[in-house]
């Protein structure tokens, strides 16, 4: 049995870059010394200190205050940076904090490239935030060089890229466009997203990026029990500037670090991605390989398989394959949602890389609309683009192929066959005789006035509660004080 696995596992992983070198040894034991502690702990503690004492003004052991360095990150930043093949690493309190801190480095007048395809929240950092920063972003797809050279400019300080893409799994060539826009100028930071590929399988540094990063609150951390970010890098002046700019409290939008319990989550997670991720491997080849086969399915997306335009792109630069998948459901949006509703050990949420398995619909319709399910929570959180892409304009999302049919898997850990069970139970909820059946003139009308009805009725209670919010405005001008006035706030803001 141990043999037929091996052998399983060996025409899997044929043709791609053969495995780094003592990465799983390096991923125990790389900044884990328990030398380091008085104790001799071989797990490392959680130091849950923000301030350390000093022997004299200035003479410290290595650590001042928390934001600055944290015995606990430091375990983990020189483990991550092992597995990167890098000399620095920093951890951040999320993904797009160190997404935020490296756009920072960037002046007012600078000038972004970014894979067309990425991250929503990245697409709506680059747009609605560093555009108010004077930066400007040109979207290009980076698939094809051609198309990344004619977007470079002047002003151009940083290219962004993102391989395997979110959600379409376009797969770029690192080596030819690191190459391509370092010879346009040396002074432009490539920074690769490698957060659907994890250190395990790709090692961006190697083929020539200045910068690669992580939402660490995926593959690397593994149990989506974190929040964090990473970055790593070889150049010692990036290093200087970004560790600058995370600890700079005079700036309110940096300073974002990770707190100690989450490193040592982050670091225990390190230990078990080799494990995890070739299991992530070959659960996603083989739910790729049924959607590929199944004729309710128009199409896969998953740089595995051979059908995929990028596929030796993939097998040249990395050394497997994570357990994303997108494919296209045949139908329409009702199939598609019908699809979600129905799955029962899949669940239905955002993010992705943890040991459970995830869906989702990077764009929809008003899912009330399409199922008649008119209560009032669909209203409001049924609309268009409602999930990881909905900061993306429609147009875009368009273009891009980001369409109601699209849908985005994020296979686990479980059984093969169980995966496999329960996607092939919800298509056919999806797209048995009933659902393929055609509404009738009658049935759209019924939707519409229902509709109607319901935003009719969701209006009524958006006066009701403006009327309330314009009296409590009266006695507050009356004399009653309002939290702004004692000096609390309510604060407000959007929520990812």
């Amino acid at each position: 049995m141990a043999q037929s696995n091996k052998q399983e596992a060996g025409d899997l992983f044929a043709g791609f870059r053969t495995g780094f070198k003592s990465f799983a040894t390096d991923a125990i034991h790389i900044g884990q010394e328990p030398e380091q502690w008085s104790s001799m702990a071989v797990v490392p503690p959680i130091s849950l200190s923000t301030t350390f004492k000093q022997r004299s003004p200035g003479n410290h052991a290595g650590f001042e205050y928390s934001r600055s360095g944290n015995p606990t990150r430091n375990c983990l930043e020189k483990a991550v940076a092992a597995l990167d093949g890098a000399k620095h690493c920093l951890a951040f309190a999320s993904g797009l904090a160190a997404t935020a801190t490296i756009t920072h480095m960037l002046k007012k007048g600078d000038g972004i490239v970014c894979m067309d395809d990425v991250y929503g929240g990245t697409n709506r950092y680059f747009q609605r935030v560093a555009a108010g920063f004077g930066l400007e972003t040109t979207f290009a797809d980076c698939t094809k060089p051609e198309l990344l050279k004619a977007a470079l400019k002047p002003n151009t300080k940083l290219v962004w890229l993102e391989t395997p893409t979110n959600p379409l799994m376009k797969v770029v060539d690192i080596k030819t466009c690191s190459d391509l826009v370092h010879e346009h100028s040396k002074d432009i930071v490539v920074v690769v997203d490698n957060t659907f590929m994890s250190s395990y399988f790709q090692r961006p540094l190697a083929l020539g990026a200045d910068i690669c990063m992580y939402s660490a609150t995926k593959y690397m951390n593994g149990h989506s029990d974190v929040v964090m970010g990473l970055v790593s890098l070889n150049n010692d002046d990036l290093n200087e500037r970004l560790r600058f700019l995370q600890n700079c409290e005079e700036i309110i939008t940096i300073g974002g670090v990770p707190s100690p319990f989450d490193c040592y989550l982050c670091n225990r997670g390190l230990k078990t991605l080799h494990l995890r991720m070739e299991q992530h491997f070959k659960n996603a080849m083989a739910a790729a390989r049924f959607l590929e086969a199944d004729s309710r399915v128009e199409r896969v997306i998953f740089p595995g398989l051979s059908s995929h335009p990028q596929h030796e792109v993939m097998k040249k630069q990395c050394t497997g394959c994570p357990g994303m998948i997108s494919f296209y459901i045949k139908g329409k949006l009702e199939h598609a949602t019908t699809f979600l509703s129905n799955l029962k050990m899949f669940a239905v949420a955002e993010s992705l890389g943890g040991y459970e398995s995830l869906a989702e619909h990077p764009t929809s319709e008003c899912f009330f609309c399409v199922q008649h399910m008119l209560k009032l929570h669909r209203l409001l959180s049924g609309f268009r683009a409602i999930m990881t892409h909905a900061s993306v304009p429609e147009k875009e999302r368009a273009v891009l192929g980001i369409s109601d049919t699209l849908i985005r898997l994020s296979v686990g850990l479980e059984d093969a066959a169980d995966i496999i069970e329960d996607l092939d139970q919800a298509l056919n909820a999806a797209l048995s005789e009933i659902a393929w059946h055609p509404a009738s003139a009658q049935d759209k009308e019924w939707s519409q006035q229902h509709f109607m009805l319901t935003l009719a009725r969701f209006s009524a209670i958006i006066r009701t509660l403006s009327q309330h919010q314009a009296t409590a405005n009266d006695r507050n001008h009356a004399g009653v004080l309002s939290m702004d006035q004692v000096g609390g706030s309510s604060g407000g803001g959007e929520t990812n």
